[in-house]
């Protein structure tokens, strides 16, 4: 390490926040020059990147999807072959993003691990995001665009069709993976959606198995079931709805038996605890020593649902790594998503560790009385 780089480093060790320019003005450089030493600080594993997170720091390490999202909303019944008059929207999503963004509104540290294309699409996703979660490990790719979700959603607020533009996905590899194990072996858990490939999955898999590092698994549709690793003994958390266990098991669902089945399947099959969802019916929660079955909590004012299995999966993370009760975790998880559907965004904009702990109080309080 040379003189300006310890210079920035000790500046960075006295305020992890420190702006670009404020260390270009402490010591004497221009802010290009400060944001080169930055990078190669960061190669030099010496931080995890902006905002300037320490190397002794342990993130959440979320990989996977960064999206732009168009929603079209239908308000007549849709008639096929002709056109429907349609309002839209545009937002930032993914699946692994948005649960990043919830970690990271809930005071979690994250790093988010992904491709996007060099486009004004992420320059989008790339702002709203920043304040949440760590982008520096985010690769742009000249020739790929940025990921894409298209949700058309019918008049009573339930999708109808989604198009999905995710083939820049594709460049995250086990070689994508292996050049950021510095930061995976940081990682207090990695949290993966099924966007990238099996073989990424596989990779995960056998790194976090063989450095004991918690890994959490997120499927994102039916078809991407094929995503899934070879083995499954290194998942640590399945969080998944009776579509896609329907899809990969092989078998139908349409009972409570048939659920507790398929919840004792995936545990057989290597997983050690699994959610199994099943839309506004019963959900279950499973692992060798436990099950629980939960009412899913009703809401009387749904807006938008895009969100809700995102917000589902990240209050029951959190709920765990704060090691809270199974009864509680399954609950957070049930209102995190119930309070996002109610809201026009997909993370909900009010959220943050007091508000779900809030919120998990007047609930439990309600329950009682």
């Amino acid at each position: 390490m040379n003189k300006n780089e310890q210079a920035v480093l000790d500046r960075i060790q006295e305020n992890p926040f420190i702006s670009q320019q404020e260390l270009a003005q402490s010591i004497g450089l221009s802010r290009p020059a400060v944001a080169n030493i930055i990078s190669g600080l960061i190669r030099k594993e010496y931080v995890l990147g902006k905002a300037y997170v320490l190397n002794e720091d342990y993130p959440i390490v979320c990989i996977g999807a960064a999206n732009l999202d168009r929603k079209f909303y239908v308000h007549t019944d849709l008639q096929l072959e002709t056109s429907n008059p349609v309002t839209s929207t545009r937002s930032i999503g993914g699946v692994a993003r948005n649960i990043a963004e919830n970690l990271g509104r809930m005071g979690e540290t994250v790093a988010f691990l992904s491709v996007s294309g060099n486009d004004s699409e992420w320059d989008m996703i790339h702002k709203l995001s920043s304040p949440f979660m760590n982008l520096d490990h985010v690769q742009q790719i000249e020739s790929a665009n940025t990921g894409s979700y298209t949700a058309l959603i019918n008049n009573e607020g339930n999708m109808e069709y989604g198009l999905a533009d995710m083939e820049v996905y594709d460049y995250i590899s086990p070689e994508f993976l292996i050049k950021r194990t510095h930061l995976l072996i940081k990682a207090k858990c990695i949290i993966a959606d099924l966007n990238i490939s099996k073989n990424a999955m596989d990779f995960l898999c056998a790194y976090s198995e063989k450095h004991n590092i918690k890994l959490i698994i997120i499927p994102v549709s039916s078809p991407k079931m094929k995503n899934m690793p070879d083995s499954l003994h290194a998942i640590d958390w399945l969080i998944i709805n009776r579509d896609e266990t329907e899809t990969y098991l092989n078998m139908e669902i349409t009972n409570t038996d048939d659920l507790k089945n398929a919840a004792k399947k995936w545990n057989d099959l290597g997983v050690t605890n699994v959610i199994i969802t099943n839309g506004i019916k019963e959900l279950i929660f499973r692992n060798h020593t436990e099950e629980v079955i939960k009412s899913v909590i009703p809401s009387n004012h749904v807006v938008d649902v895009t969100g809700a299995g995102d917000s589902f999966s990240s209050a029951v993370i959190f709920s765990w790594l704060n090691e809270l009760d199974t009864e509680s975790i399954l609950t957070a998880g049930m209102i995190n998503s119930r309070k996002t559907i109610e809201t026009e965004y997909t993370v909900r904009q009010n959220l943050d560790k007091k508000q779900l702990f809030r919120d998990l109080e007047e609930y439990k309080n309600e329950t009682i009385h």
